[in-house]
């Protein structure tokens, strides 16, 4: 079975972007490259087993194992020495990159309270798009009842679009639910 996300782009969008961007050569189109979705645990500094089970959530939401991070440098003030294990990271390509972003675009975000589009700031100038979770909740692969504290995360969407104008069109093509623009001259 072929991903949803993944048909939607190279039977629409790819098309469209060609058309709306004058690509001369098809594979100056944007695409993905791959998605990093990284859970920092502060706990884990006195506490080995929260760091277990921020990895145990963090494989149920994208179904890889994760690589645990290591702090790059120690500070004293929160008591981190180097190479203490401070977080947990997973790289997604391919169909399994596909299959995440279409839960998260089509689940995850829309069950997230008060939710009115994400930040069109968000774009690191490169064609990256970067957003933050503050609780794990929002997967439905995460048990309510077998959690033990609410811990965030930060997805980093990273394409192949040279600049955030062409990251944009690709990205809110694809599905990705932005705040709506606001009118020149607009008061809040």
């Amino acid at each position: 079975m072929a991903n949803r996300l993944k048909e939607k782009y190279q039977s629409q969008v790819r098309a469209q972007l060609q058309d709306r961007f004058k690509y001369r050569n098809p594979m100056q189109v944007p695409k993905l490259e791959k998605v990093v979705i990284n859970m920092s645990v502060g706990d884990a500094i006195q506490n080995s087993k929260a760091l277990d089970a921020a990895v145990r959530e963090l494989t149920q939401i994208s179904g890889q194992k994760p690589v645990i991070t290591k702090a790059r440098k120690s500070i004293a003030a929160f008591k981190l020495r180097e190479g203490m294990n401070i977080g947990a990271k997973v790289t997604l390509r391919g169909e399994r990159m596909y299959d995440f972003l279409d839960k998260l675009f089509n689940i995850v975000l829309p069950r997230i309270r008060d939710f009115r589009g994400l930040n069109r700031k968000s774009f690191d100038g490169r064609g990256n798009y970067n957003l933050g979770l503050r609780e794990q909740l929002v997967f439905p692969e995460i048990e309510f009842d077998k959690v033990d504290k609410a811990r965030g995360m930060d997805i980093v969407i990273v394409t192949t679009a040279k600049n955030d104008e062409e990251a944009t069109e690709f990205l809110t093509q694809m599905g990705l639910p932005l705040q709506k623009q606001q009118a020149a001259g607009a008061t809040r």
